[in-house]
């Protein structure tokens, strides 16, 4: 990562395992990631202006690891709603998607909005954060917005990141601050340009014929680059839509609170009629026709076996193996090393039955040896010789 800011290890991880998508449909360049079982209706999600398709990297890792497919895109270089209107349609045609969810956040939303008004068959819900309705506030506050696409890039990504809130936040708001930061640095020039020409288009969002129960609204009440006056509006457009606000989380909420954002996900998904299918998933313990004869009916979710194995201790482990044949019986079991465990190095001499055994041998081969000299010579002591030998090697044997 781009800016001075190391990436984080589930950043790092996250793209050791999910493959980036670049490809050209059109005149439009798509970047995206695309991940989880492919027969589940897919959540994509839409980044603001100053996000990426990596900056929704939690969701993704943590819905498709529950059987829901997450797509993450970037935004492309369109430059009026009706583009990206056309745009996403080619898009979502060529992935072979038909209808889909979509959350967004801040101008993602947005997007999302248009998109369910302009070509309602093929939105199924909604879920919306930090979002607005229209976009005269941006371009009252954006007076130059006629020669944004002249702009230098150092200026536009200037401007994009004085409307991340500053000053001193919590931990891990500061995180989320600095990683989308650093995926700023990443865009180029025109990719800034067409984002805040969006913004300041002159749009607003009309009536959806989308129901509110299929919407989901999820604000951060703590200060963030959208006034809290247009996400009011958002609020009192949709009155039926589920809400669920976080009580902080800044402007990048999915980073600095992601557990409750997938949580929210995941209700809305379900809620929405949209099945996981956590089998599919790679690394899933599938059930059985052994497991599952003994269940009758059978429960909703296969029966996980490695709780009362791998997941035990070393101690219960044991007792829960007692009896069942293994393919590791035939192995000893690994015990750690410490201080206690006796050392074969440091035992005495002569106590196995062996050693004491094979010196009683060698001493009789030296009484022979020494009887023999004392015959043929008469020049060394029997007795004397004899005892000091046999104290002196193995004191507890008396000859």
């Amino acid at each position: 990562m781009k800016g001075g800011v190391s990436a984080p290890g589930d950043y790092i991880y996250f793209k050791s395992q999910v493959p980036l998508h670049k490809i050209p449909i059109g005149t439009k360049q798509w970047r995206y990631y695309d991940f989880g079982p492919k027969v589940v209706p897919p959540l994509i999600c839409i980044p603001g202006t100053a996000g990426t398709a990596d900056v929704y990297y939690k969701q993704i890792m943590a819905l498709s690891m529950k059987g829901y497919r997450v797509i993450s895109i970037d935004i492309p270089h369109v430059w009026n709603n009706y583009e990206w209107l056309q745009a996403f349609e080619k898009f979502l045609d060529f992935i072979d998607v038909h209808r889909v969810h979509l959350y967004g956040t801040s101008l993602g939303g947005f997007l999302a909005l248009l998109f369910a008004q302009h070509r309602p068959r093929r939105v199924k819900s909604l879920v919306l954060s930090n979002t607005f309705l229209e976009t005269k506030y941006f371009a009252a506050a954006m007076p130059w917005a006629p020669v944004v696409s002249w702009t230098p890039s150092f200026l536009l990504k200037r401007y994009v990141l004085t409307g991340i809130m500053s000053g001193p936040h919590e931990p891990f708001i500061a995180d989320s601050v600095d990683f989308v930061v650093a995926q700023v640095e990443t865009l180029s020039r025109e990719d800034l340009a067409s984002r805040l020409t969006l913004t300041n288009d002159d749009a607003s969002i009309g009536p959806l014929m989308l129901s509110d129960s299929l919407i989901t609204i999820i604000d951060t009440n703590d200060k963030c680059a959208i006034p809290q006056q247009l996400k009011d509006e958002v609020s009192e457009r949709f009155p039926g839509a589920r809400r669920a606000d976080i009580k902080s989380g800044g402007d990048f909420p999915f980073l600095s609170r992601p557990d409750e954002i997938n949580l929210h996900l995941k209700l809305h998904l379900r809620r929405v009629g949209v099945e996981a299918r956590e089998d599919l998933v790679p690394g899933t313990p599938k059930a059985s026709d052994d497991d599952g004869g003994s269940g009758g009916g059978g429960s909703g979710e296969p029966k996980d076996d490695r709780e009362d194995t791998d997941d035990a201790p070393n101690g219960d482990r044991s007792k829960s193996n007692r009896g069942a044949p293994s393919s590791n019986d035939s192995q000893p079991p690994l015990v750690p090393e410490s201080d206690d465990s006796p050392n074969p190095d440091d035992q005495p001499k002569g106590g196995s039955p062996l050693e004491g055994f094979s010196e009683i041998m060698v001493i009789s081969l030296l009484h022979l040896l020494v009887n023999f000299f004392v015959i043929y010579y008469q020049q060394l002591p029997v007795g004397l010789l004899t005892l000091y030998i046999t104290n002196k090697h193995h004191p507890m044997i008396l000859m």
